[in-house]
């Protein structure tokens, strides 16, 4: 199997294995699909954690409201008597306002932080250091965790306009949010490597040949975006690393140059003298009064 190294951008995202006669047309929106489910899994921990920590998603007509201006306008969430956590629920208000601040108790909350970690865990791009491939069965594995966790603490449900229902369900809305601009369709999506790009009509051998033991850094971009940008000589930490070896050795240069002072030289310790003067009993002779 030939290993993709999946990058967007110069960041690394995850390694994929894929047989050399896989057809690109297929492994294109393959890439996109694993790639959109890691974004899902992120977006869906980051507001199971908010879910862990203030409760349930204020219907949009109540959230940054005063109380004050909830009761003077009437207003009522119908959902916050349904949807009340398992173990009972501790008030923690959401200084944004966007949750009602009725959050799960202590064990119900690290049931839900554990399984974020886990499913974070699952999908991280740190696999890509420890050299594990992904693929979409772990990503429906990290879902279907999330998704567990969500049944254990709320047994009955989410209101339908809470993110993390409907990331669950496919309903999230991303239109007009920096999450949105991250996704790429699979129709649109589209494999670079070596400053080429991998038509859909050929094999992947046809670029990398048949050996099944390559492996190839490959870029995930939208159709229409053109060639991604090369990527630097050296990383950010190299070049990092590199300023911070160079200062130190214009530190040690600095102290080699002060060093280098021959101030000492009317110090006692070097007179080349002492010795003699001592023998002759005439060492600390000084001259003038006392």
């Amino acid at each position: 199997m030939v290993r993709l190294h999946v990058k967007r951008g110069d960041e690394s995202q995850f390694l994929l294995e894929a047989a050399c006669g896989a057809r690109l047309a297929e492994l294109a929106p393959l890439v996109a699909r694993i790639y959109n489910g890691r974004l899902k899994v992120q977006r869906l921990c980051a507001e199971m954690q908010e879910l862990a920590e203030h409760g349930v998603y204020l219907p949009l007509n109540m959230q940054g409201l005063t109380e004050e201006q909830i009761e003077e306008l009437k207003l009522k969430d119908e959902w916050a008597e349904k949807c009340v956590p398992s173990g009972g629920s501790v008030f923690k208000k959401d200084e944004i306002g966007r949750r009602n601040g009725h959050a799960p108790n202590e064990k119900m909350q690290q049931v839900i932080k554990k399984t974020i970690e886990e499913a974070k865990a699952l999908i991280s791009k740190k696999q890509v250091q420890a050299n594990v491939c992904v693929n979409m069965e772990m990503v429906k594995d990290a879902l279907d965790q999330l998704r567990g966790a969500v049944m254990i603490v709320y047994p009955m449900g989410l209101p339908p306009y809470d993110p993390v229902r409907m990331e669950l369900e496919d309903k999230e809305d991303l239109a007009g949010t920096h999450a949105g601009l991250e996704v790429i369709k699979e129709t649109e999506a589209q494999l670079w490597w070596a400053g080429k790009e991998l038509k859909e009509t050929k094999l992947l051998s046809d670029y990398v040949g048949k050996n099944e033991k390559t492996t190839i850094i490959v870029k995930i971009q939208k159709k229409g975006q053109g060639a991604p940008g090369r990527e630097p000589l050296i990383s950010h930490e190299e070049q990092k690393q590199m300023m911070l070896y160079y200062y130190k050795k214009q530190e040690e240069l600095k102290k080699l140059e002060e060093d280098d002072d021959d101030s000492f030289l009317n110090a006692e310790w070097a007179d080349s003298h002492a010795l003699k003067r001592q023998f002759h009993g005439v060492k600390d002779i000084k001259w003038g009064p006392r």
